[in-house]
């Protein structure tokens, strides 16, 4: 038993809370070995470098880092698998002594031997955990597996010979209350003034946790100032439709958010999200003036170019050889300006230019 690093377990609050007539059940997950990242030998694994162009998530003038850290790929081998499967029978989840749902989506390296025993190698990510700390997160080898076999495993993964460990990977098993228990504010329908985020829902992942976490602190005030629920809709934002699956379907599993699961996830675009969220935000008070504004100044600015478009014509001899420049098939008549942009290959401000009247 315990809590999370360095903290005390939580007891007590489970058992509190099925005595007040709530439902729980069991999940697991599984983590890593955490590795000093000074143990090993980079020029034996493949570099993964950041993007080109860092270009953020903020639609402000917000400064973007100078430099990145790269990650690293190596990868399991036969030697390796042969090392662990010596420590399986000691394996909690592996045993069966954990018996929770894990992650589909990330299993064991215990699992993943056991699953695909046709494979005789997996991949495993090298990432460093921050630009101020030596400590290396090795994605891909989640395991239970006692100390001694996972360090005796490492040291035969390919630039690992030297490796020195902070600490094993190590199960965890929790406690989580379905879903179906909540209304979509995220508050309890059994007790009033009581709302649940995070992995107590049955998510994983930080973006599901903290998506939680800010639409039920949004409901918990406004809920205190007798102001109307904030629910986002499937068609508003993913966050819509991970809170609607969690409270509709509930989860058997570690559930995590999927863009496959959104049926308007051509709507729930990255480029769209100010447009769809920035005038709610503005309404509860947590969007700046200055950032509606720039919301507003965008939108007319997008219809305004919309009406200008819809009415102009374009000739097949002043835009073809741009269209043979960007291998699209050229016109033979009058077409409008609208049309023309919905092809795949063209290009809004190249366009413009290869069409001086436009700017007119």
């Amino acid at each position: 038993g315990g809590g999370r690093m360095a903290e005390k377990a939580a007891t007590g609050i489970t058992e509190q809370l099925v005595g007040l007539g709530f439902e729980s059940d069991r999940l697991k997950t599984g983590t890593p070995p955490r590795i000093d990242g000074r143990s090993l030998d980079y020029s034996k694994m493949e570099e993964q470098p950041g993007d080109d162009e860092v270009v953020g998530f903020s639609y402000l003038e917000t400064e973007k880092p100078k430099q990145q850290r790269s990650c690293w790929i190596t990868y399991t081998s036969q030697a390796v698998h042969d090392v662990l499967k010596t420590g399986f029978s000691r394996s909690p989840m592996f045993a069966g002594r954990i018996d929770g749902v894990g992650p589909r989506y990330c299993p064991s390296i215990e699992d993943k031997i056991n699953r695909f025993a046709e494979r005789d190698r997996h991949q495993l990510f090298i990432e460093p955990e921050g630009w101020n700390t030596v400590e290396i997160y090795v994605n891909g080898f989640s395991t239970s597996l006692p100390e001694e076999v996972q360090y005796e495993a490492l040291r035969k993964i390919v630039g690992f010979e030297n490796v020195k460990m902070f600490r094993p990977g190590y199960a965890i098993e929790y406690d989580f209350f379905p879903p179906t228990q909540l209304k979509y504010t995220l508050e309890t329908k059994l007790i009033q003034n009581l709302f649940f985020a995070g992995q107590i829902n049955g998510t994983t992942g930080y973006e599901e946790a903290a998506c939680q976490g800010l639409m039920a602190g949004i409901n918990a005030h406004q809920k205190t100032r007798n102001l109307e629920p904030v629910i986002l809709k499937r068609s508003d934002a993913y966050i819509g439709v991970l809170i609607d699956d969690l409270i509709s379907k509930g989860t058997q599993e570690p559930y995590r958010m999927f863009t496959s699961r959104a049926e308007f996830r051509t709507l729930l675009r990255q480029d769209n999200a100010d447009l769809r969220l920035t005038e709610l935000s503005y309404r509860l008070g947590l969007a700046s003036q200055e950032r509606m504004d720039k919301v507003i100044e965008k939108r007319n600015s997008v219809e305004e170019i919309k009406t200008i478009l819809k009415d102009f014509a374009v000739e097949p001899d002043e835009i073809n050889s741009y269209f043979a420049s960007v291998n699209s098939s050229p016109i033979i008549e009058k077409q409008k300006a609208q049309k023309i942009l919905l092809r795949p290959d063209v290009e809004l401000d190249e366009f413009a230019e290869a069409l001086p009247r436009l700017k007119e």
